[in-house]
């Protein structure tokens, strides 16, 4: 199955909340783009962009302009105009983002208001699940920073893996990595037997899944798949498919697409190994790094 690439660099869940409720008005009201643009006297291009929420800077009187000529009742036009203040928000990360390559940012504020997150990893341990010297031997590999950007990156990745630990809501997060991620040498054998008895400790959280697929499982899905992770939302926003390539980052959110995925994650999930007997072999292939 052949996916498209979603264009969402430029956009923040409360915008696409805010987008997808303007489009679903101005259907709901027969109305077309240019029709809208032309009574409100907005151009087409930026009533479009509001749509997909792809407007930076959006006015909340703009909004509720807007919501008046769609004649949405008082509540629900409060409720856009929330979004809006929240989609002007600065985000945590806003220090971080000359070191944040691009297209990693949407990553970014996607997990950040997620409510679920599913992993498949076959190549590296996930950033949320690193210690601080596996993330800085990756780093290593990766880039020719200064020390002092490589610090910063690091701290990016451990600042981000609070939404598995915080008190409030911790997002639940189940991760599904290949056994070759544990066997292969990232650092050192000391990184490694720190980071593999890390990812199982975190694995004993009421919030947290994690569960191996061993080698001998060959390809359940009748093939190689990428690392992938399919990322769940609050009300009734849509789920995304995050995956990355060399040459930049692919979102699908195509309900079709996100189906596919799913399909493709039950399977992986029943040919793992169970929680338990994942955390077992997490902890002897620690031992033996030891």
């Amino acid at each position: 199955m052949v996916g498209t690439k979603s264009d969402l660099s430029r956009t923040t869940l409360p915008r696409r909340q805010l987008g997808r409720a303007l489009r679903d008005a101005r259907q709901a009201s027969g109305h077309t783009l240019e029709q809208v643009a032309e009574v409100l006297e907005i151009s087409r291009s930026t009533l479009s962009r509001l749509e997909l929420g792809q407007n930076e800077k959006v006015k909340v009187r703009d909004v509720e302009f807007i919501c008046q000529f769609y004649g949405l009742p008082a509540d629900m036009t409060e409720y856009l105009k929330s979004l809006v203040t929240h989609s002007n928000a600065k985000v945590w990360w806003q220090h971080f983002r000359s070191l944040i390559r691009p297209g990693f940012n949407t990553y970014l504020q996607l997990e950040a208001v997620a409510t679920e997150l599913h992993f498949f990893q076959s190549l590296i341990i996930p950033g949320l699940l690193q210690t601080a010297d596996y993330a800085r031997n990756v780093e290593v590999y990766l880039r020719t920073d200064t020390r002092e950007e490589m610090e910063r990156r690091v701290e990016l990745r451990l600042q981000r893996a609070r939404i598995l630990t915080r008190r409030h809501k911790p997002v639940r997060a189940e991760f599904i990595l290949h056994e070759s991620v544990l066997r292969t040498v990232v650092g050192s054998d000391r990184v490694m037997s720190s980071v593999l008895r890390h990812v199982a400790d975190m694995g004993t959280r009421e919030n947290v899944s994690v569960r191996i697929l061993p080698s001998a499982a060959g390809f359940p899905t009748g093939g190689a798949q990428p690392p992938h992770i399919i990322i769940d939302f609050p009300r009734t926003e849509p789920s995304v498919v995050y995956t990355e390539s060399a040459t930049g980052t692919i979102i699908f959110e195509e309900n079709d697409d996100v189906e596919r995925y799913r399909e493709i994650y039950e399977t992986l999930r029943g040919a793992a190994l169970e929680e338990r007997p994942s955390r077992d072999l997490l902890r002897n292939i620690a031992r033996r790094y030891e």
